[in-house]
């Protein structure tokens, strides 16, 4: 639906509280024993979409993310668990953490087809998962949400070992034990978010890469769970053909047989060639998403960004990410150029094949501004498209600012009714999504009660 630009240009406050941080947000726990809240909501994970393309570029992609460290650092060698792998969780009794521990094992076994389960108790796991205060976390590894380390088996064998060799994934020969740490003062979803990203790591690929439009090994954040083309990758990870120790050459030699064994479609599927990303936009892009600096150096960042990819000729995922953070940037400074660069950035992904993820996160936005604007029949459209994808990607962040969008746009139609139901729903994945306590403290009618954290946080 297209809507009258003044009258989208007439925003209100609804946009800045829309506008979020790229830092999460911590609050103080809160007696909520005594506020009406409806049951937290979760999700029950399913098998995800497979991924959609061509299998040399899944062969580059697999190298890149293997043989890189996050830093540039080489990885000399292949390494990898042999035999049945186990996961220990230590410092957490959350049932809801064990539940989507539980869940994220069970799409491993299934997905990817790892030997993998929990440990028994007294016995010695392959990857421990701890939970510990989030200050203590920080003061370790600054602005590091979570984060894994090899060799260690929990936080006390970790902090003796700190900043040694021992840590230092490039002197693996092969991984035995490894120790995952996230922190237990977060919402589930956060915490939900880090098993993820973090046992994968612990298990395969220790790198990200900023062109991955479906991928969890990617520093914008828009995937949450683990996707089809991380299970893919995990599985490749660990087929019979490839072992410890060999190189990347050797790797490489392998691939388009394992390849073409494990997914046939992406053979058939057109190559598209991606171009490197230059390290001076992920300095801009990193800086434009960073804690330090002034709004207008991080702002600055964002605009230089977009140059960069537009220079570089990148009409993909990095061109879009770059308007999405100029947008969200812009928000409550520059409300003409943050609707300018959200409508570019969402007619870029609705254009590509895999970033309907992305896309939804862009419609987010701009059903705020048309909400502002006095457009709840246009909020609502763009609400109804992407409600399933959030849902999809198990986004409760994204879900209940969506359905706090539609309770809000049905509200101000007259139907009442329906939008208190429609509130009761996004309350429920609010507490999932933001953590119960933050949703206390916000709770009101009006979705601008939420402070909606971003990807790229």
């Amino acid at each position: 639906m297209t809507l009258g630009r003044a009258r989208i240009l007439a925003v209100a406050g609804l946009v800045g509280a829309l506008a979020g941080c790229t830092e999460p947000q911590q609050v103080d726990r809160l007696d909520v024993s005594v506020i009406n809240l409806p049951v937290m909501r979760t999700f029950s994970a399913a098998p995800v979409t497979p991924t959609i393309r061509n299998n040399r570029q899944l062969a580059q992609d697999f190298l890149d993310l293997s043989f890189l460290l996050e830093s540039g650092r080489p990885v000399p060698r292949m390494t990898r668990y042999e035999g049945e792998i186990t996961v220990e969780l230590r410092g957490s009794t959350d049932p809801v953490l064990s539940r989507d521990l539980d869940q994220l094992i069970a799409r491993l076994r299934h997905e990817a087809h790892l030997q993998i389960r929990r440990a028994k108790a007294g016995e010695t796991a392959g990857i421990v998962v701890e939970v510990l205060p989030r200050r203590e976390l920080e003061r370790a590894v600054p602005r590091a949400a979570c984060f894994v380390v090899p060799r260690v088996d929990g936080w006390d064998e970790f902090r003796s070992t700190w900043r040694s060799s021992v840590t230092d994934w490039t002197t693996l020969d092969r991984r035995e034990h490894a120790s995952v740490f996230l922190p237990g003062d977060v919402s589930p979803q956060e915490a939900r978010d880090c098993l993820h990203e973090e046992i994968a790591q612990a298990l395969g690929p220790l790198n990200d890469l900023y062109r991955l439009p479906d991928s969890v090994f990617n520093d914008d954040n828009f995937h949450t769970v683990l996707t089809g083309f991380d299970m893919l990758m995990l599985e490749v990870y660990y087929d019979p053909a490839l072992q410890n120790g060999m190189t990347r050459d050797e790797v490489a030699s392998r691939l388009p047989a394992i390849l073409a064994r494990l997914n046939p479609a992406g053979t058939r599927r057109p190559y598209v060639p991606v171009q490197p990303t230059t390290e001076a936009w992920v300095d801009a892009i990193e800086t434009a998403l960073g804690p330090r600096g002034s709004h207008t150096r991080r702002q600055n960042a964002a605009r230089r960004a977009v140059r960069l990819a537009r220079e570089a000729g990148w009409n993909d995922t990095r061109l879009g990410f770059s308007l999405y953070a100029s947008g969200r940037l812009a928000l409550g400074h520059n409300s003409t150029e943050a609707l300018t660069d959200f409508i570019e950035a969402g007619k870029l992904y609705r254009a590509l094949p895999d970033t309907r993820v992305q896309e939804a996160h862009v419609a987010m936005q701009l059903a705020a501004f048309a909400l502002s604007a006095g457009e709840p029949e246009a909020t609502l459209a763009l609400v109804e498209q992407n409600v399933p994808v959030a849902r999809a990607s198990e986004n409760a962040v994204l879900l209940s600012t969506l359905l706090m969008l539609r309770a809000e746009a049905l509200e101000r139609m007259g139907q009442r009714k329906e939008a208190k139901a429609v509130q009761t729903e996004a309350l429920g994945w609010a507490r999932y999504g933001f953590g119960t306590p933050a949703v206390a403290e916000a709770r009101t009618d009006r979705v601008a009660a939420l402070a909606v954290p971003g990807p790229g946080g």
